[in-house]
């Protein structure tokens, strides 16, 4: 075989051991169902993300060096089954954004969330202590104006407060991660 021949021999397998990784031993490998039986407290949105919510996190970049650090209030009202979520955020840099989220959940523990800068519905559930929801992004245009696919997971903690880990991904490489607390308010 010609080196040509062993360089792409080479690598396909370092993107066939690539996607292996990705797709059964990292971050989006996890589902819903993995945290059926966890124990503890279950997570339940209707009742962890109500009220007034404080949240602090950072954005990590595309070589995992922390790109942005934020502290933001979010009001959560619920009625029945269906949420309205209003997001401030407030940046190392200065910049404020704000950002509403549409929630609705259905009986199975089924998640359909809108927002204006998400595009078309994003879709999750809640499982046990954790809570996933998968969405297309679009960023602002002063961040690019980049469409990304993004995937949160929330999980509950033992104090009442919810860990949030998310990465954003455009062509199936991860852009940017971000890692935040929230906790309610009347519960700080």
């Amino acid at each position: 075989m010609e080196a040509i021949g062993y360089i792409l021999l080479g690598v396909a397998l370092m993107l066939a051991l690539s996607y292996l990784k990705t797709r059964y031993f990292d971050f989006p490998a996890q589902e819903p169902k993995d945290y059926m039986t966890s124990p503890g407290q279950q997570l339940d949105i209707r009742k962890h993300l109500n009220g007034e919510i404080t949240c602090e996190g950072v954005i990590f970049g595309p070589t995992g060096r922390v790109s942005s650090r934020f502290e933001a209030d979010f009001n959560v009202t619920w009625e029945g089954n269906k949420g309205h979520m209003v997001e401030t955020f407030r940046y190392d840099s200065g910049a404020t954004q704000d950002r509403e989220w549409f929630l609705t959940i259905g009986n199975d523990g089924r998640i359909k969330a809108e927002a204006p800068d998400v595009i078309g519905t994003g879709e999750g559930r809640q499982e046990g202590s954790a809570l996933q929801l998968k969405y297309r992004i679009q960023l602002p245009e002063d961040s690019g104006g980049h469409v990304l696919d993004t995937v949160d997971w929330m999980y509950l903690a033992p104090n009442g407060a919810i860990v949030n880990r998310s990465q954003f991904r455009k062509y199936g490489i991860k852009v940017a991660e971000l890692v935040a607390t929230m906790r309610r308010k009347d519960l700080a």
